[in-house]
């Protein structure tokens, strides 16, 4: 692997967000969540079984092998850690699939079965054509996008993708309330089918008659799927027109464009299929099918297990933490690598956080929570939860940015200087709680808020164990500073109904619990932030956006929603500067660790060519796993290592 420094890898990022400071349309793709903001993220998702039997008939035009749990090894690429649980079903307009490796509507789109306009790199920042063809264009006023469909592109039933396609599946997500349609319905005002091939997406326009956030309108390009309208009719028929009924559907006959479908799924392993029909081998795009005939994920109970299968060989692209990493190469000798070969083996982009409950007795109080958070030993954190495959607190001080250079620039770091904290300041956070009157008036050693004791539950989900590590940090934390914190892990399935639910408080054990945040896109950090700390997503049914611990400061509103239409970066360092002073003073979550925006760690014993950093490829794929994003232009340069 090369050799070349770290600093690269984050200079491409860099140049992506300082684009986005401009304002530049182009690349101008956003935030994990903010177009398709209930869709399944890249963690999995609902784990709940389907009530029948999966099926297992292949699609047509695949040849089947003679045994599904028995895959050619030499056609076969697996992968761990995107798939937690059985499969429930296969419908892109749903958020309840728990389909992770199928459907993942976000920053850099999962495209192997469904496919988007275009795909983000977050390595140069740009967006290159899928079922697309050539550049989208702005109008004059910036109101208007057009766009054209690849005269190529088709559907798994050998259809032409139109616009009219792009256009029905609006109108779908729009007249059934889809969480896509409900996230996106206040910037994006219609999208018409102008011809069968051209596509116009019309911007929600404020008074002034100005595009509402037209960084929102282009990035619906990149993150949500072209669903075939014939389908999407079929399915309107079999459903009576009932919207909840079209969401539950678990669309076992969708239709799809990209080049991998349903092969087989149990409570074991899910399998996809490559569709040797595949449009995508025209010259127009790729000119070939991607190397595996198959994509398998194998259901793993645990990271544990996952590294286990790794080290074996069973896996080949491994998107899980996989503990003291550098191990499975320096000491094991193993053919195992990750894109950066030095420490912190990963591009540093997202920032997986603490929420607190804000119903929740005591937290309330800013001086409760300050204090637990600077209470917090974040270096043992990051040394024994992350092995080191994130940078420090020293070395990146806390704010709302990720640890690259292009974010960290983007507010004035001496003006929030004495706001942040490194971790471990037992003898601070006391202080701060005496000062407050929250002290331990009946002598049972914890602290008592107008009488009540202040006694907590961390959470995060069962099986994450770099997040249950940090998790016990916490508590740890707590116990140090007379805050009774106990550890719950229920797993993945229960948690993710709860915490997603912010239309309900949080139950019992919910009082600090665990999230991510936003990687890295031409959108961040504003997508972050606003995922973070905005209260437009209190009281959402499904919330997959953020701000879990319903946190509602009318100020830092009115900064996230001025900043997608100022483009003067002088205005923009103000005003990002101001937010990180709303966040680090009122403290409604704190970052735990820094953390790559993809885990992709990779054996070579079976297939060889992986992206990694200075492969020279171009443009340059990044480390997302050959799932997401431009990221699948990996599987095209997949090789078979030679025996």
């Amino acid at each position: 692997m090369c050799k070349k420094s770290y600093a690269i890898a984050c200079l491409l990022i860099v140049l992506s967000l300082l684009l986005a400071a401009c304002g530049e349309a182009a690349p101008a793709v956003t935030e994990t969540a903010a177009p398709a903001d209930t869709e399944e993220p890249a963690a999995p998702a609902d784990t709940e079984e389907p009530a029948e039997p999966v099926d297992t008939e292949e699609p047509a035009g695949t040849e089947e092998p003679a045994d599904p749990n028995a895959l050619p090894r030499d056609q076969t690429l697996y992968f761990n850690g995107q798939q937690w649980g059985a499969v429930v079903g296969w419908n892109p307009y749903s958020n309840n699939n728990n389909n992770a490796m199928a459907i993942a509507q976000q920053d850099n789109a999962r495209v192997i079965m469904f496919e988007t306009p275009y795909l983000y790199n977050m390595l140069d920042g740009n967006m290159y054509p899928l079922l697309a063809d050539g550049d989208y264009t702005w109008n004059e006023d910036r109101t208007e996008i057009t766009f054209k469909i690849k005269p190529a592109a088709k559907w798994s039933d050998g259809t032409a993708v139109t616009a009219d396609d792009v256009a029905y599946t609006w109108a779908t997500h729009i007249k059934y309330e889809t969480p896509t349609g409900a996230s996106n319905k206040d910037y994006i005002e219609d999208i018409v089918a102008v011809d069968p091939q051209t596509v116009v997406v019309k911007a929600k326009l404020d008074e002034e008659g100005k595009a509402v956030n037209p960084l929102l309108v282009s990035a619906y390009l990149s993150t949500n799927y072209v669903i075939q309208k014939a389908w999407t009719e079929t399915l309107e028929e079999r459903v009576g027109g009932d919207a909840t009924e079209l969401l539950a559907d678990t669309a076992e006959d969708v239709v799809y464009s990209g080049p991998y479908g349903k092969y087989f799924a149990d409570d074991t392993k899910v399998v996809y299929v490559r569709n040797d029909d595949y449009w995508g081998q025209d010259a127009s795009m790729w000119g070939k099918l991607p190397a595996p005939k198959y994509l398998a994920h194998v259901i793993f109970k645990d990271n544990a297990a996952g590294t286990t299968a790794l080290q074996a060989g069973e896996v080949d692209v491994s998107q899980q933490f996989n503990s003291n990493v550098q191990e499975l190469w320096l000491d094991q000798g193993l053919p195992i690598s990750t894109y950066l070969p030095e420490a912190p083996y990963g591009i540093g982009a997202s920032l997986p956080t603490a929420f607190y409950n804000l119903e929740s007795y005591g937290l309330d109080q800013i001086a409760v929570r300050k204090a637990i958070a600077i209470a917090v030993d974040y270096p043992t954190i990051i040394a024994n939860a992350m092995t080191n495959q994130s940078a420090t607190f020293e070395q990146v001080p806390r704010s709302l940015m990720n640890p690259t250079d292009g974010e960290q620039a983007l507010y004035d770091h001496e003006a929030v200087a004495d706001l942040q904290w490194v971790g471990n300041d037992i003898e601070g956070a006391q202080q701060l709680l005496d000062d407050a009157g929250i002290t331990d008036t009946d002598g049972d050693g914890w602290r008592e808020y107008n009488g009540q004791k202040l006694s907590y539950i961390a959470t995060c989900p069962n099986g994450w164990s770099d997040w249950q590590a940090a998790i016990e940090v916490v508590a740890a934390a707590g116990k140090e500073i007379g805050i009774d914190i106990t550890t719950n892990f229920p797993e993945w399935s229960v948690y993710q109904t709860v915490v997603t639910k912010s239309d309900a408080p949080l139950p019992e054990g919910y009082d600090i619990f665990m999230m991510w945040s936003d990687g890295a896109g031409p959108t961040q950090p504003w997508g972050r932030i606003r995922h973070l700390i905005s209260s437009e997503f209190v009281g959402m049914a499904s919330n997959w956006n953020g701000n879990w611990g319903q946190y509602s400061n009318p100020d830092a509103d009115a900064l996230i929603q001025a900043i997608p239409g100022e483009t003067d970066p002088d205005k923009l360092k103000e005003m990002y500067t101001e937010l990180v002073k709303i966040y680090l003073t009122d403290i409604p979550s704190f970052t735990l660790m820094y953390r790559p925006q993809s885990f992709h760690t990779v054996n070579e014993s079976v297939w060889t060519n992986f992206p990694h950093e200075g492969d020279g490829t171009s443009p340059p794929v990044p480390p997302l796993d050959l799932t997401d994003g431009w990221s699948i232009a990996g599987l095209y340069n997949l090789t078979l290592v030679e025996q």
